[in-house]
């Protein structure tokens, strides 16, 4: 198979050697857990966290006779996925045996798809500090699991645990598109993120249902591709980050001293930031892959595909896009809030509180910066936190209405948060005293108080004009922060000759 790079040479992404500049080509196969509760072959359950060989058949365990039956929901959901990579699906494909021995590979073949995977071409844009990017797909194909093979619970002994074998998987190779470690993050987060909206696989890389192989080689730019070694099983989008570092530093110390990268797999040791040769690099003939006679080709029509496609969720791409058009919040704004589904849709749920509809960009505001601050210190998203949409819409009100100030906002928010969590914010205001002081009359008592105080600053503010702030936070503190804003900014100027 010829593969075209289809990236111009950035030299944001160039890393200086002792010889020039060199540029890093990352691929991923990324192995996503499908959502279903039984197996790809077989009727056991995928639930995580089970005791050892406890969802094991004798399909799974490949007793003798033992025949696979396609799970039809593993289908539907590679097809709903390959439709949101915006792929080409492919109405009949081919399931082959792959071929090796590993211990907890009790068939000593594994069943996936070669020449005639379910799932053709597509694609994923980034949203990058120089701007959109669009990272090619390959292909999509469906296989099982292995099993899980266990080195430190004896000394003498390994053990085999055969819970995952024959899970099914959604392999999902990218194009050699990804061309430093901040864009393979992204492209992990994205992917984990359409996953997440449709579906189709949980996302959870801690619980192993979602991997990655990240294939890392180097170049001098707009070069020949180099060698590329494989690492495996990635299961951190951070440690990928890292992996990809190290191993293309440690593949240009090489080149730059006169030797050859080999080309092999490799692991990635976050204790040491290292990785670490696994074995030389097999090549797709080593796998003998030929059709599995116990399977017939997939085949469906294209009512299939559309009936699947009429039931998509709004994408993350189309909900930011959304985001912008019709509530008013920045490009940057849309992308963090749709990131999660559960945070667009919290967000949402404040903007459309009891059938209103408040400022975007003041909700958004709230929900990206004081809540987020709040969640992560806490370890939660946004949408987990005890602060609910209504909460947050009801601050919202309160300001638009000039009853308190947008640093009374932060003082409400605060209360919520570690006072009253299920607290009105209507009724807090008014039982605590903090709505904003709009008479003109006594900001302006204020206001004269001060300037009679203070001659020498009315001079040099008269003089440097940049110093009103100065009155300001003097006419603040004096009110107890709930002078209104606006309406003290325009009296300070038309007393001081400002204006």
């Amino acid at each position: 198979m010829t593969i075209i790079d289809t990236r111009t040479p950035n030299p944001r992404s160039f890393i200086k050697g002792a010889t020039g500049d060199w540029e890093i080509v990352i691929g991923m196969e990324v192995h996503a857990q499908v959502t279903s509760e039984s197996k790809l072959f077989s009727g056991s359950s995928t639930e995580f966290g089970s005791p050892p060989n406890a969802n094991v058949s004798f399909v799974d365990a490949a007793m003798p006779g033992m025949l696979p039956v396609i799970n039809e929901e593993c289908v539907r959901q590679a097809v709903r996925t390959g439709l949101g990579l915006k792929a080409q699906i492919n109405k009949r494909s081919i399931f082959d045996r792959k071929n090796y021995f590993y211990p907890d590979l009790p068939q000593g073949y594994q069943i996936s798809q070669f020449k005639d995977p379910i799932v053709g071409e597509g694609s994923v844009f980034l949203d990058m500090p120089e701007g959109r990017i669009e990272i090619g797909i390959e292909r999509l194909h469906l296989e099982q699991d292995a099993g899980k093979s266990i080195h430190d619970q004896h000394p003498n002994m390994s053990f085999v645990d055969l819970n995952r074998s024959g899970v099914a998987l959604m392999e999902i190779v990218s194009k050699p598109d990804l061309r430093n470690s901040d864009e393979a993050k992204a492209y992990l987060s994205k992917l984990r993120t359409i996953l997440r909206y449709l579906g189709t696989c949980d996302g959870n890389m801690e619980q192993g249902s979602m991997r990655a192989d990240i294939n890392v080689s180097v170049r001098k730019p707009g070069g020949a591709f180099g060698t590329r070694c494989e690492i495996k099983n990635v299961n951190s989008i951070r440690f990928a980050g890292q992996a990809i570092e190290f191993e293309a530093r440690r593949q240009i110390d090489i080149l730059e001293d006169g030797g050859t990268v080999d080309q092999e797999t490799r692991l990635y040791d976050p204790k040491t930031g290292e990785t670490r040769s696994m074995r030389s690099k097999e090549e797709a003939h080593d796998y003998r892959y030929f059709p599995d006679p116990d399977l017939l080709p997939l085949e469906f029509d294209q009512a299939f595909i559309d009936a699947l496609a009429q039931h998509l969720p709004e994408l993350p791409d189309d909900k930011q896009a959304r985001f912008i058009t019709e509530y008013g919040v920045t490009p940057y704004d849309a992308m963090v809030l749709t990131l999660e589904r559960e945070t667009a849709d919290y967000y949402e749920s404040a903007v459309q509180f009891g059938g209103g509809r408040r400022d975007g960009k003041a909700v958004a505001n709230l929900v990206t910066g004081d809540i987020a601050a709040y969640a992560n210190s806490q370890g939660l998203s946004a949408f987990e936190t005890h602060i609910k949409p209504g909460q947050i819409a009801g601050i919202v009100d309160l300001v638009a209405a000039g009853t308190i100030s947008s640093k009374g906002a932060k003082d409400l928010l605060q209360i919520i948060i570690a006072e009253e969590p299920e607290g009105e914010p209507a009724e807090i205001v008014e039982r605590r005293g903090m709505r904003q002081v709009t008479d003109l009359g006594a900001i302006e008592k204020v206001i004269d108080e001060i300037i009679t105080a203070n001659p020498g600053q009315v001079a040099a503010v008269k003089a440097k004009p940049t110093m009103l702030g100065w009155f300001v936070g003097q006419a603040m503190k004096a009110s107890g922060g709930k002078a209104n804003p606006q309406a003290l900014n325009e009296i300070l100027k038309r007393k001081l000759g400002l204006e």
